[in-house]
Parts: structure tokens; sequence; C-alpha cells
């Protein structure tokens, strides 16, 4: 069985008690231990790197608080503890994914945030004109259902509740119950005319339930079938008096 020289690694064939390159003499039985124990043995199979894992997990959990921040600091950290492992160490394409995800999510972000910005505040102003209109046709369905009340109820005239209405099914849904999109409405003011004892007069209040977020104006009618407005400054209970009507 051939063996190596332990001074330049040359072949040494079996038998021959001088290396034929360097000439150094061999000795039997050394020369291939010597060269055999300056070769690093690799057992076992390679690990893969926690870093890299966790780069690419940060990387994935971008929604958490500086997830992306995380996956670049173990992004690098892995591959530099892969390169110095000599192969005991993988994950090396892990470590790279989550490199990746985690710039692109220091990059986006921002831009992210900048257009939320922008566009949060219209979303809200979209729907606050969209309840306003509902709370507009509210007031409407209402005076319209007072005077089909009383027109039914001679006796009673107008009334101020609106389970009166809802038993009458003169209105239904979630007006009868005194709250539709973002705003509330209440029927009040109701009052006897001097020829007799049925009511003559009604006030509908309309007004958000939410300030500057389901709405901002309130909005009133009474029996003359006119509705007013008061912003967001002005008290509801004063809409009829100092509001302004409605274009």
């Amino acid at each position: 069985m051939d063996s190596f020289c332990a001074a330049c690694g040359n072949s040494v064939v079996a038998g021959e008690k001088f290396c034929r390159v360097c000439g150094r003499p061999v000795a039997a039985g050394s020369a291939a231990t010597t060269v055999a124990s300056t070769v690093p043995l690799v057992t076992g199979i390679a690990q893969t790197s926690g870093k890299a894992i966790a780069s690419l997990v940060c990387g994935l959990l971008f929604f958490i608080p500086f997830a992306f921040v995380a996956a670049v600091v173990f992004g690098h950290l892995a591959l530099s503890e892969i390169k110095k492992s000599t192969g005991r160490l993988k994950g090396e394409g892990l470590a790279i994914a989550g490199l990746v995800l985690g710039y692109v999510w220091i990059v986006f972000i921002p831009v992210i945030l900048i257009v939320a910005a922008i566009a949060i505040p219209n979303l809200l102003r979209a729907r606050i004109a969209a309840n306003e209109a509902s709370a507009v046709a509210g007031v409407r369905t209402l005076v319209t259902a007072e005077i089909t009340y009383a027109a039914g109820h001679p006796e009673a005239g107008f009334t101020c509740s609106l389970s009166d209405l809802s038993a009458g099914q003169v209105i239904s849904g979630s007006l009868a119950s005194g709250e539709r999109s973002g705003y509330a409405f209440e029927l009040q003011n109701c009052s006897a005319g001097e020829a007799s004892g049925a009511n003559q007069k009604f006030q509908v209040l309309a007004y958000p339930v939410v300030r500057n977020q389901s709405g901002v104006r309130t909005f009133c009618a009474d029996e003359s079938g006119v509705i007013k407005v008061i912003n967001a400054a002005g008290s509801a209970e004063h809409c009829m008096q100092y509001g302004r009507q409605l274009q």
C-alpha cells in the first residue's frame, strides 16, 4: 500500500526508503499517519445556522415593529458565521432571503406610511360625507313618516316616539332603532295646538354619534318639512333656531 512523504506529500511506493522527490528518508508506517493527522476531518451533517433562520422569520414578520431591522442584522451575522464555520454550518440561502426581505421592507414601509397618511384622511372624509348624506335622507324619511302617522291618528297628531312610527310600520330597520350610518335620530318638542289636544308640532334631530369621526354636521327639521343644518361648532339643541336651511 502506498504512503506519502511527510515532508513534500509525494506518493511513496511501499518498500522505498527515500522519497524520490525530496530525498528525505521515509519511516515505515509513519508517513501516512503524519499526512492523515494534518488533514481536518469533517464528521456529521452540517447544521443550519440559527441566525439564518431568525433572519428569514423576521423578514416574514415585517408587520411586527422593527422585525425587518432584526432580519437585516441576523442576516449579516448568519453569513459571517457560516463563512467562518468551514462547512460546519449551512443556511446561506435563508440568510440571503431574510436580508432581501428586510431591505425591501426598510425601503417600502416609509412609502406605505406616506400613502396611508394621504389616503386615510381622504377615506375618513368620504365616509363622513356618505354618513351625512344618509342622515339627511333619514330626516326626510322621518318627516314623511310623521305626516303619514298624523293622518292615520288624527286624535293624537304627530308623535315624538320612534317606536310609534315603527309599530305603525311607517319606518323600519336601523332608522327605527334611532341610529344609522354613524348618526343618532331623535323626535322631540311635540306640542298640541290650541283647538285640539292632538300634537301639531314636532322636530326631527340627527347628530353624529362620534363627532368628527362618524359625522361633523347636525341636521334637523320640523312639521314644515324644511331641513336645517348646523356645523360642528353649533349645539344640536339649537339646530332649528340657529341652523341654516340646507340647500
